[in-house]
């Protein structure tokens, strides 16, 4: 298990615990997603506004126990307060946090594996309460070559970012077992949270693209069903999102009378500060 050279330990987010509280009231936990992607050529801004539904899966590292997953399950050494996603390296999403990251890939062969941290916004409203939260941040993607064997997966910048990145923000909960902790155990384990259905849609034809244009028809179909956790298809599309928050807000409107927005900003020590403001 790599981590960052960071000496500051995470402390734990003093906001959490709400925000679980809050999510478990939701028939589904979907929040929106929203993230730059490049303008067209001589626009007069490099980036516009994107933005899409998804569904929450998590704080990485503490991916909640489905007993439909026969995924193996790393066991509880660390946690975090980094909401995660599952999406297709196909979708734009991803392309769009490597593009904005500050590696500011540009090719696409840059854009297969693990990487990213581009900016980006996640926006809850659970009407249930009465309130909305919104996390800001980066977002890094975590792919196949996040624990390869090849000497490409060992020296890919990519996989150094995410791992130093969300290393940074890991706790250890369980002193010594860090070893027993596997990159790719975790990236497995959440596909196998997905059901067959959903394993399905990353063998799905190109998302995006004209259905008049030729694709892989022998291996993408819509409405497959994957029982494979190793499905080579599908894994090879298949990514985890893992959004690193730099500032917390909680918006509180369940009384208009005594509504307040309180807002939590990660500082350099490890620790959230807190304030309170107007709505």
């Amino acid at each position: 298990m790599a981590t960052t050279s960071s000496t500051s330990t995470p402390q734990p987010a003093p906001w959490k615990q709400a925000f679980l509280k809050d999510l478990d009231k939701m028939d589904s936990p979907e929040f929106v997603f929203s993230s730059l992607h490049a303008a067209p050529k001589d626009s007069p801004t490099p980036y516009l506004p994107r933005a899409r539904y998804c569904i929450f899966r998590g704080f990485w590292a503490e991916l909640p126990e489905n007993k439909h997953n026969e995924a193996p399950m790393n066991p509880r050494v660390f946690e975090s307060e980094m909401p995660t996603f599952t999406s297709d390296v196909r979708m734009m999403k991803v392309p769009e946090l490597f593009s904005s990251g500050s590696g500011h890939a540009d090719k696409e062969e840059q854009m297969q594996g693990s990487g990213g941290g581009g900016p980006c916004e996640a926006v809850y409203w659970i009407k249930e309460t009465g309130t909305q939260w919104r996390l800001k941040g980066e977002a890094f993607v975590v792919g196949p070559d996040i624990e390869g064997e090849s000497e490409q997966s060992k020296e890919s910048s990519g996989v150094r970012t995410v791992k130093s990145e969300l290393g940074s923000r890991m706790r250890i909960v369980d002193e010594g077992k860090q070893g027993e902790w596997s990159w790719n155990k975790e990236l497995t384990a959440h596909f196998g949270n997905n059901s067959p259905g959903l394993r399905g849609s990353f063998k799905a034809p190109p998302p995006g693209k004209p259905t008049s244009e030729p694709y892989d028809d022998k291996n993408l179909a819509l409405g497959t069903k994957v029982e494979d956790l190793n499905d080579p298809v599908a894994r090879k599309n298949f990514r985890v999102v893992v959004i690193k928050p730099e500032e917390v807000e909680q918006l509180d409107l369940s009384d208009p009378t005594k509504a307040r927005r309180q807002v939590y900003i990660y500082q350099a020590d490890g620790t959230w500060k807190q304030e309170e403001r107007w709505p």
